[in-house]
């Protein structure tokens, strides 16, 4: 009865597969939809420049346009490299993975730390690169407001300094 159990338990870590298909499929779908907003842009460049009309705020979307696109690419690579990650810990390493130098396996994972620890740096860099779209949209009247975005600005810096210190110990 115990082997019976202890092997039914065993096989039920392949649950996790479901975990890795739909990321997977999150992450396809998040770089087409990145992919078609980058053609977007390039196409609305096109016309403004074929055209010779320039809207008012023709450079701020085209900036924003692409740092969101930039956003999804990175959130696709947070699906990615969970859905990695779950497959090795849980599944079996993957055999194309091996074959890299040990240097180059970015996505080779074999702990849980060491998973939370590359899906927390990309979403960092998603916040950044977010912080940075909302800034574009932002309008500043006063001294004041243009001192606290230089200080946010040195925070984030500040932050992803550190960041990149804990990640080289």
């Amino acid at each position: 009865m115990e082997k019976l159990f202890e092997s039914a338990m065993w096989q039920s870590r392949f649950l996790v597969i479901l975990a890795v298909i739909f990321g997977l499929l999150g992450a396809l779908v998040l770089f087409i939809v990145a992919s078609m907003d980058i053609f977007e842009v390039a196409k609305f460049t096109y016309t403004t420049i074929t055209t010779g009309a320039h809207p008012e705020n023709y450079h701020e979307d085209i900036v924003s346009g692409i740092i969101g696109a930039v956003d999804l690419y990175l959130i696709a690579v947070v699906m990615l490299i969970f859905s990695f990650g779950v497959y090795e810990l849980f599944i079996s390493p993957i055999d194309c993975n091996q074959h890299a130098l040990d240097d180059q396996k970015i996505l080779s994972i074999k702990t849980l730390d060491q998973l939370k620890d590359k899906i927390a740096k990309v979403i960092v860099m998603v916040l950044v690169v977010n912080f940075f779209q909302r800034v574009l949209h932002t309008e500043y009247t006063t001294a004041l407001e243009m001192l606290y975005f230089a200080l946010a600005v040195t925070a984030l810096s500040i932050g992803l300094f550190f960041l990149g210190k804990v990640g080289k110990k």
